[in-house]
């Protein structure tokens, strides 16, 4: 069977899994269609809740990302504590009051409709800037390994999102996200297993992180450094060069991962508050499983990459082009891998054209005329099973798994936002008198409006769709997360104080990420230079999701001072909720 062939098995396959658990699980109520009948057993929660946060970020960009340099593993820090803090500090609480949504939450502990409504405001922002990475992530997998256009593939996925997500609701994407996170997490750790015996002799990534590398006799980690460093990156295992920048950013993923509504709603699915504890902590091992994985796959997949270019893990024989393996030729296709013979020798120089030192020699000053490979970071998952020179039906696995991570994120972010448009828009707000039947027929209205948004978005990305996972975890830290925070824990805390808080939080920072990521244009000048030096206080675009939080809760604190006291019948629900 040819290789094609293998992975449309594989999807296919998988594809036809999800539709069956669809029509299976499917809404027939709108505390179904909601929060799955608030029945969920918290091992299956935990489950789903996993494969809601890991994302097609989390699948295919982070081990590239923390590839470049374990300084990156600012990601893993800031999304996995984020998760506990979540976990520990808003989840049980959360499941106490019993509402079905994140502005149901807001709208009743602030008894106001304008809370309701900046909340549906942030919540919609927040998922559709951080789905249209979900959809390009599917659409690149298909791209791939079906051979199909990218956006053809980007239409597929809306497709099956809209069967299991219009007709399950929430009880069907629950139970389609187990089965996407088994894919994931097999198609993840299996790869990660055959690569760490292959190089380190270890079974376990985490162990061969710091085991011996076969070919060298040196540890792992000191023969990446060393690979590396001879082609002028800086060192895997370098210090960081900017920790309070680095502190700011672990930061904001912490308290946006905390603030993203389409985890937090996970909670509202079981039977109580002990079963929401519980589903924290299974989530957490699940979640764990995958992210201590990352490092490892992380190291072995650059250094296995650079050894193709290298055989001989040396600058002095580059790979000959027109010899280069198939992978290289398949993903040149995609656009993701690209050379350019700049000297006409034929031969692949692939080392850090920025480094001033590079070349080192006389003889090679003679050949080299810059750097003339280009690889993204996003194939270094995708491709490692086709790099590592590994059995077919495992790059037909990584392809499900791929697509697996993308549309599990995809449907939770797309019933959060057709949750929130149902529920607290129109029945909560516009039209309060709305039956349940026709309340559940909107939210599938909902529901498909807001996949075909998601699609075209995918199709017609924004110019800051590169940027979009800083815009949507910094709204996510500087609306939700303190929304929740002091709705929870401040029973002072009045209506006026959370509106003005969370439109404080959010408006300062979008502009901030706005101002120095060139979409606002100043009289004279292109955009605010986006380098170190002209941070306002050494603070990036990417870390001021922290800041803008801050701003929020001394805006809700002083607002709330300055106006009236809540009700007594609110401040005893606030303490309710906190104490059994």
């Amino acid at each position: 069977m040819s290789q094609f062939w293998i992975n449309f098995t594989f999807v296919i396959g998988t594809f036809l899994v999800y539709s069956w658990i669809a029509v299976w699980a499917r809404a027939r109520t709108t505390r179904e269609f909601y929060i799955a009948g608030g029945e969920v057993n918290p091992v299956v929660n935990g489950m789903a809740t996993a494969a809601d946060w890991l994302s097609a970020a989390s699948f295919i960009s982070v081990a590239g990302l923390i590839s470049v340099g374990y300084v990156n593993s600012a990601f893993i820090m800031g999304w996995t504590g984020g998760y506990v803090l979540l976990a520990t500090l808003l989840a049980p609480y959360l499941r106490r009051f019993g509402a079905y949504t994140v502005p149901d939450f807001v709208g009743k502990r602030y008894a106001s409709k304008s809370a309701r409504v900046v909340a549906v405001l942030c919540l919609v922002v927040i998922s559709l800037t951080y789905v249209i990475g979900q959809m390009t992530g599917a659409g690149v997998a298909f791209a791939r390994f079906l051979e199909v256009e990218a956006d053809t593939g980007l239409i597929i996925s809306a497709l099956v999102v809209f069967l299991y997500a219009v007709l399950g609701g929430m009880k069907g994407v629950t139970y389609t996200q187990v089965a996407q996170y088994i894919v994931l997490i097999l198609a993840f750790t299996i790869p990660a297993a055959y690569l760490s015996i292959m190089m380190t002799g270890h079974m376990l990534p985490q162990t061969g992180l710091f085991g011996t590398h076969t070919g060298s006799g040196l540890t792992l980690l000191q023969k990446l450094n060393e690979v590396v460093r001879d082609l002028g990156f800086q060192d895997y295992t370098a210090d960081v060069s900017n920790k309070w920048n680095m502190f700011l950013f672990t930061l904001t993923l912490m308290v946006g991962t905390a603030g993203l509504p389409h985890v937090i709603i996970r909670f509202f699915t079981v039977p109580n508050i002990r079963d929401a504890r519980w589903s924290a902590s299974w989530a957490l091992v699940f979640i764990a499983l995958f992210y201590t994985t990352v490092p490892a796959l992380a190291a072995m997949s650059r250094l296995n990459l650079i050894e193709t270019f290298y055989p001989n893990g040396t600058r002095s024989a580059p790979l000959v082009y027109d010899e280069r393996p198939e992978w290289v030729r398949n993903w040149e296709q995609t656009g993701l891998l690209k050379f350019e013979d700049k000297n006409n020798d034929g031969l692949v120089q692939f080392y850090n054209g920025a480094n001033t030192e590079l070349p080192k020699t006389a003889e090679w000053a003679k050949t080299w005329n810059g750097n003339e490979l280009t690889v993204n970071n996003d194939i270094l998952v995708l491709a490692l099973p086709e790099v590592a020179n590994m059995p077919a039906w495992l790059i037909g696995l990584m392809a499900a798994g791929g697509i697996a991570a993308a549309l599990s994120t995809a449907s939770g972010l797309l019933m959060a936002i057709s949750s929130a448009v149902s529920h607290d828009l129109l029945k909560n707000t516009l039209m309060p008198h709305l039956p349940e039947k026709r309340e559940l027929l909107y939210a599938r209205f909902a529901m498909v409006g807001a996949i075909l948004i998601a699609a075209w978005l995918g199709l017609n990305p924004p110019g800051f769709a590169a940027q979009t996972v800083a815009l949507a975890f910094g709204m996510a830290a500087a609306t939700i997360f303190p929304a929740l925070v002091l709705g929870i824990f401040a029973a002072r805390i009045n209506s006026k104080g959370a509106v003005a808080g969370m439109l404080a939080g959010g408006l300062s920072t979008v502009v901030y990420i706005f101002l120095y990521l060139g979409w606002f244009f100043i009289p004279g000048t292109n955009t605010f230079p986006n380098t170190p030096e002209h941070w306002i206080l050494g603070i990036s675009p990417l870390s001021v999701g922290v800041i803008g939080a801050a701003i929020n809760i001394v805006t809700s604190v002083v607002v709330s001072t300055a106006t009236e006291i809540p009700t007594e019948e609110l401040q005893l629900m606030v303490r309710r909720v906190r104490y059994p």
